[in-house]
């Protein structure tokens, strides 16, 4: 029996926080552990180039991401974990793809609508400043997906998109060349949205992020500055409304949830209530904190980690890659 091929590729634009974790990371490397499913795992450092101009911080951010996953648990060794940019095969497969794409596919991507849309309200050519890496963005994660021919792509609702783009472009090949591609499935994952300090999704873009690894007297200070209600000590507390109780709730337990439900109903302070927080959650991330540390003050030993994934996924890349070429008539001559 076939293993399932599941892929996940994480941008390296910043530094991961709480909801990266329990939405992402955590979810995935679970995922990983299942016997019939053979997982993907790329710092997806060439689609930072799209938005991130400052090279220091998409170095900065290969490193903090990829000591972060291996931190949380993930096994290189079982999975395949690998930097884009060591798979040369991509970019090449990334090319062959956009030979085979139509323009009027990209010009319905969301992000380039989006960009074009601003342009016009501010009454500017709609193509001003749009960049062919924003353009090219959904053919370049076709090729992520389609080099392996993942089964299934986590992604977040912004992203279904851009998976059903990679399936209308591996049909097009398939129909043109050769059945080669697979038609991979969107998952769009069950967990819920963590949210951040103001209530809203936590995201870079809002500023609201609890950085997932910073140390224990910061994380202290980030919990502390969850917004919450103006209710008094003893005064019954509804968890319907509160990002504390939310943000708790995606760390413990059953039973821990509910006495704390239950403290909320007997009127518990919010001080008391930010405490308990910070103390299970500190648990959980503390010795990840400690290997986090250990990792990025030995890049070295990161780099060896990611040689090892590209050789090894370089193996597939390579094999498929011939296949695609000979496909398409780029082959010796006999």
């Amino acid at each position: 029996m076939s293993k399932k091929r599941v892929l996940t590729g994480v941008t390296t634009t910043g530094t991961p926080h709480l909801g990266n974790f329990v939405g992402a990371i955590r979810p995935a490397i679970a995922a990983s552990n299942q016997e019939d499913t053979q997982s993907f795992f790329f710092l997806a450092d060439y689609h930072g180039l799209i938005k991130c101009k400052d090279p220091e911080q998409i170095h900065a951010s290969t490193l903090a991401v990829a000591a972060t996953w291996l931190a949380c648990g993930l096994d290189y060794e079982k999975t395949y974990f690998y930097r884009q940019s060591d798979i040369p095969e991509i970019q090449e497969l990334n090319w062959i793809l956009t030979c085979t794409c139509a323009k009027g596919l990209m010009n319905r991507a969301h992000a380039y609508k989006a960009a074009v849309a601003e342009n016009i309200d501010k009454n500017e050519d709609p193509d001003h400043a749009v960049e062919m890496g924003l353009y090219c963005y959904p053919i370049l994660m076709a090729a992520d997906i389609l080099m392996f021919n993942a089964d299934e792509v986590p992604v977040g609702k912004d992203q279904v998109q851009h998976l059903e783009m990679a399936c209308d472009i591996a049909g097009r090949f398939n129909y043109r060349y050769k059945e080669l591609f697979v038609m991979p499935q969107a998952v769009v994952g069950e967990e819920a949205v963590l949210l951040g300090l103001d209530g809203r999704k936590m995201s870079k873009s809002y500023g609201n992020t609890i950085p997932l690894f910073e140390p224990e007297k910061k994380l202290q200070k980030s919990i502390n500055k969850i917004i919450t209600n103006l209710k008094e000590p003893g005064e019954p507390k509804d968890t319907e409304d509160s990002t504390l109780f939310e943000i708790y709730k995606a760390f413990a337990d059953e039973n821990e949830t509910a006495q704390m439900a239950q403290a909320y109903a007997d009127g518990i302070a919010w001080g008391e209530a930010k405490k308990i927080v910070f103390q299970k959650i500190n648990s959980i991330l503390s010795p990840m904190r400690e290997k986090y540390m250990e990792l990025t003050a030995n890049p070295a030993q990161i780099e060896e980690i990611l040689q090892f994934g590209a050789e090894k996924t370089r193996k597939i890349a390579s094999e498929r890659l011939q296949k695609i070429r000979n496909a398409v008539g780029i082959r010796k001559l006999k």
